[in-house]
């Protein structure tokens, strides 16, 4: 790290990730969502996923994404996160830029991922990114389940 900057590694997610991740999801986004990340992602696409820990081990930021298995040019982000005071430090970007580098090696060519249309932040976020965003798409999961869609070009 530069610095001034925070100080942070990056390393490939392991499924005992889990429990650290869940236990923060819901105050770092200020409302319920933990129930939108369930063990099965951390267990079966950790190879994909991403953890930075601070210094001594906590945890600073996740990138939950794996490569479709149904359509091999895309791979997809399901959940991300930074702790609230490294907001802006650029790590999110970091995390987002080291899954697009492993799509990449994969031949990967469009990552998606979605939002609810409330997250005002995540589709700023992504459309600094370079994501396509979408309107607000009614009944996406579901029945009152509308989302933001953000597809990028490797």
């Amino acid at each position: 790290m530069n610095a001034g900057l925070p100080e942070y590694t990056v390393r490939t997610a392991r499924p005992e990730d889990y429990d650290a991740v869940i236990a923060v999801v819901d105050d770092w986004w200020g409302r319920p969502a933990s129930r939108d990340l369930t063990r099965v992602f951390v267990d079966h696409f950790y190879g994909t996923s991403l953890i930075a820990e601070e210094p001594g081990g906590a945890l600073a930021g996740f990138l939950i994404g794996f490569l479709s298995p149904s359509e091999s040019s895309q791979a997809y982000v399901h959940f991300a996160g930074v702790a609230p005071h490294l907001r802006r430090s650029g790590l999110a970007r970091e995390l987002y830029e080291r899954f697009f580098a492993r799509a990449r090696e994969d031949g990967r060519s469009v990552v998606k991922a979605i939002t609810s249309p409330v997250n005002e932040r995540s589709i700023a976020f992504h459309a600094a990114l370079g994501f396509e965003v979408s309107e607000p798409r009614p009944d996406y999961d579901g029945p009152s389940l509308d989302r933001v869609t953000f597809r990028k070009r490797l």
